[in-house]
């Protein structure tokens, strides 16, 4: 199938369309290192992904948008107490939410209890209404921007989907209690404008949605750059793991690596509009440091992406 850069532009809307088209225009040789080496046990593998053991009672979802299967796209996970289990996204398609479930059930012997949508990209909310799926449907978290952004802006519409939304509690900042275990939930901006980072103080253990990529350049399609990378200054917890919302698990060096990539775009942004080079050309020209090693970049239509941004918060 044959997908115009133009047509990617227009109507690529999420993460979701970025890493469809990814799957048509990386060759999957490049994606063997990221794919090759697990952060822990891999208690379950499909081709979408794998399902990782971080931590006691932490699991990583690792999905792998390359694979041609669409069933989750995103990363995700479980976080499991004595009383509770939280389940992290809805994936792109119903079958992932409730394979995560399926999993989620498996390990801990209990359904998902909660499940947080980090924000309302179509790879992390298009399949929620999964989890309702052989067994009883768990209490959904979302901001307000994530549900009424999902609701009207995410496609195929989906009456199930659009269902578990309108149910689904205001996420409100501060602990979660699963038993002998406590969540924190924070809301920040900057890859939308909300994005519901999870993080656990012990193990130190951070679920960063789309705010940290590792090894994928980021989609740009709504981000504020300058919020983003306040945003994910934020996070930076020394001797902690990130799951990113794409990618491997990520520890202190490929945190670091991430946050030197974004101030690389910055300043040759900066750098352009100050010029006067459009976007698109300046884009065109732009290449990452060696120094940051190897990133996967799927066209230069994410680069122009990415500088589009930085111009319009710049005032182009």
């Amino acid at each position: 199938m044959a997908v115009s850069r133009r047509d990617f532009l227009k109507d690529s809307s999420s993460c979701a369309a970025h890493l469809a088209l990814a799957g048509l225009l990386v060759p999957r040789a490049r994606w063997m290192n990221w794919l090759r080496d697990p952060a822990g046990q891999v208690v379950a593998q499909e081709k979408f992904g794998r399902l990782e053991k971080v931590a006691d009672g932490v699991w990583a979802l690792i999905s792998d948008p390359l694979s041609g299967d669409r069933t989750t796209l995103a990363n995700g996970g479980i976080i499991a107490g004595k009383n509770g289990v939280m389940a992290i996204e809805g994936f792109f398609m119903p079958k992932g939410a409730t394979w995560l479930a399926e999993q989620a059930k498996s390990l801990t012997g209990k359904w998902p209890t909660h499940v947080v949508l980090t924000h309302y990209h179509a790879d992390h909310v298009n399949g929620l209404a999964g989890y309702a799926t052989g067994g009883p449907a768990p209490r959904f978290l979302r901001t307000p921007v994530t549900q009424d952004q999902a609701i009207t802006r995410n496609q195929p519409a989906d009456s199930a989907r659009t269902d578990a939304l309108r149910a689904a509690a205001a996420l409100a900042e501060g602990p979660i209690d699963l038993g002998g275990r406590k969540v924190r939930v924070t809301n920040l901006r900057g890859h939308t404008d909300s994005d519901s980072v999870v993080t656990l103080d012990d193990p130190q253990i951070t679920f960063c949605g789309d705010l940290v990529w590792n090894g994928m350049f980021p989609n740009y399609v709504d981000a504020k750059p300058s919020v983003l990378a306040t945003s994910v200054t934020s996070l930076k917890r020394k001797g902690a793991t990130y799951i990113p919302g794409h990618g491997a698990v990520a520890r202190d060096a490929d945190f670091d690596r991430y946050v030197a990539m974004l101030s690389s775009v910055e300043e040759a942004a900066r750098k352009a509009h100050k010029a006067g080079t459009p976007a698109a050309d300046a884009a065109n020209a732009f290449t990452l440091p060696p120094s940051l090693g190897e990133w996967t970049v799927f066209a230069k239509a994410f680069f122009e992406r990415a500088f589009s941004a930085w111009y319009k918060e710049l005032g182009a």
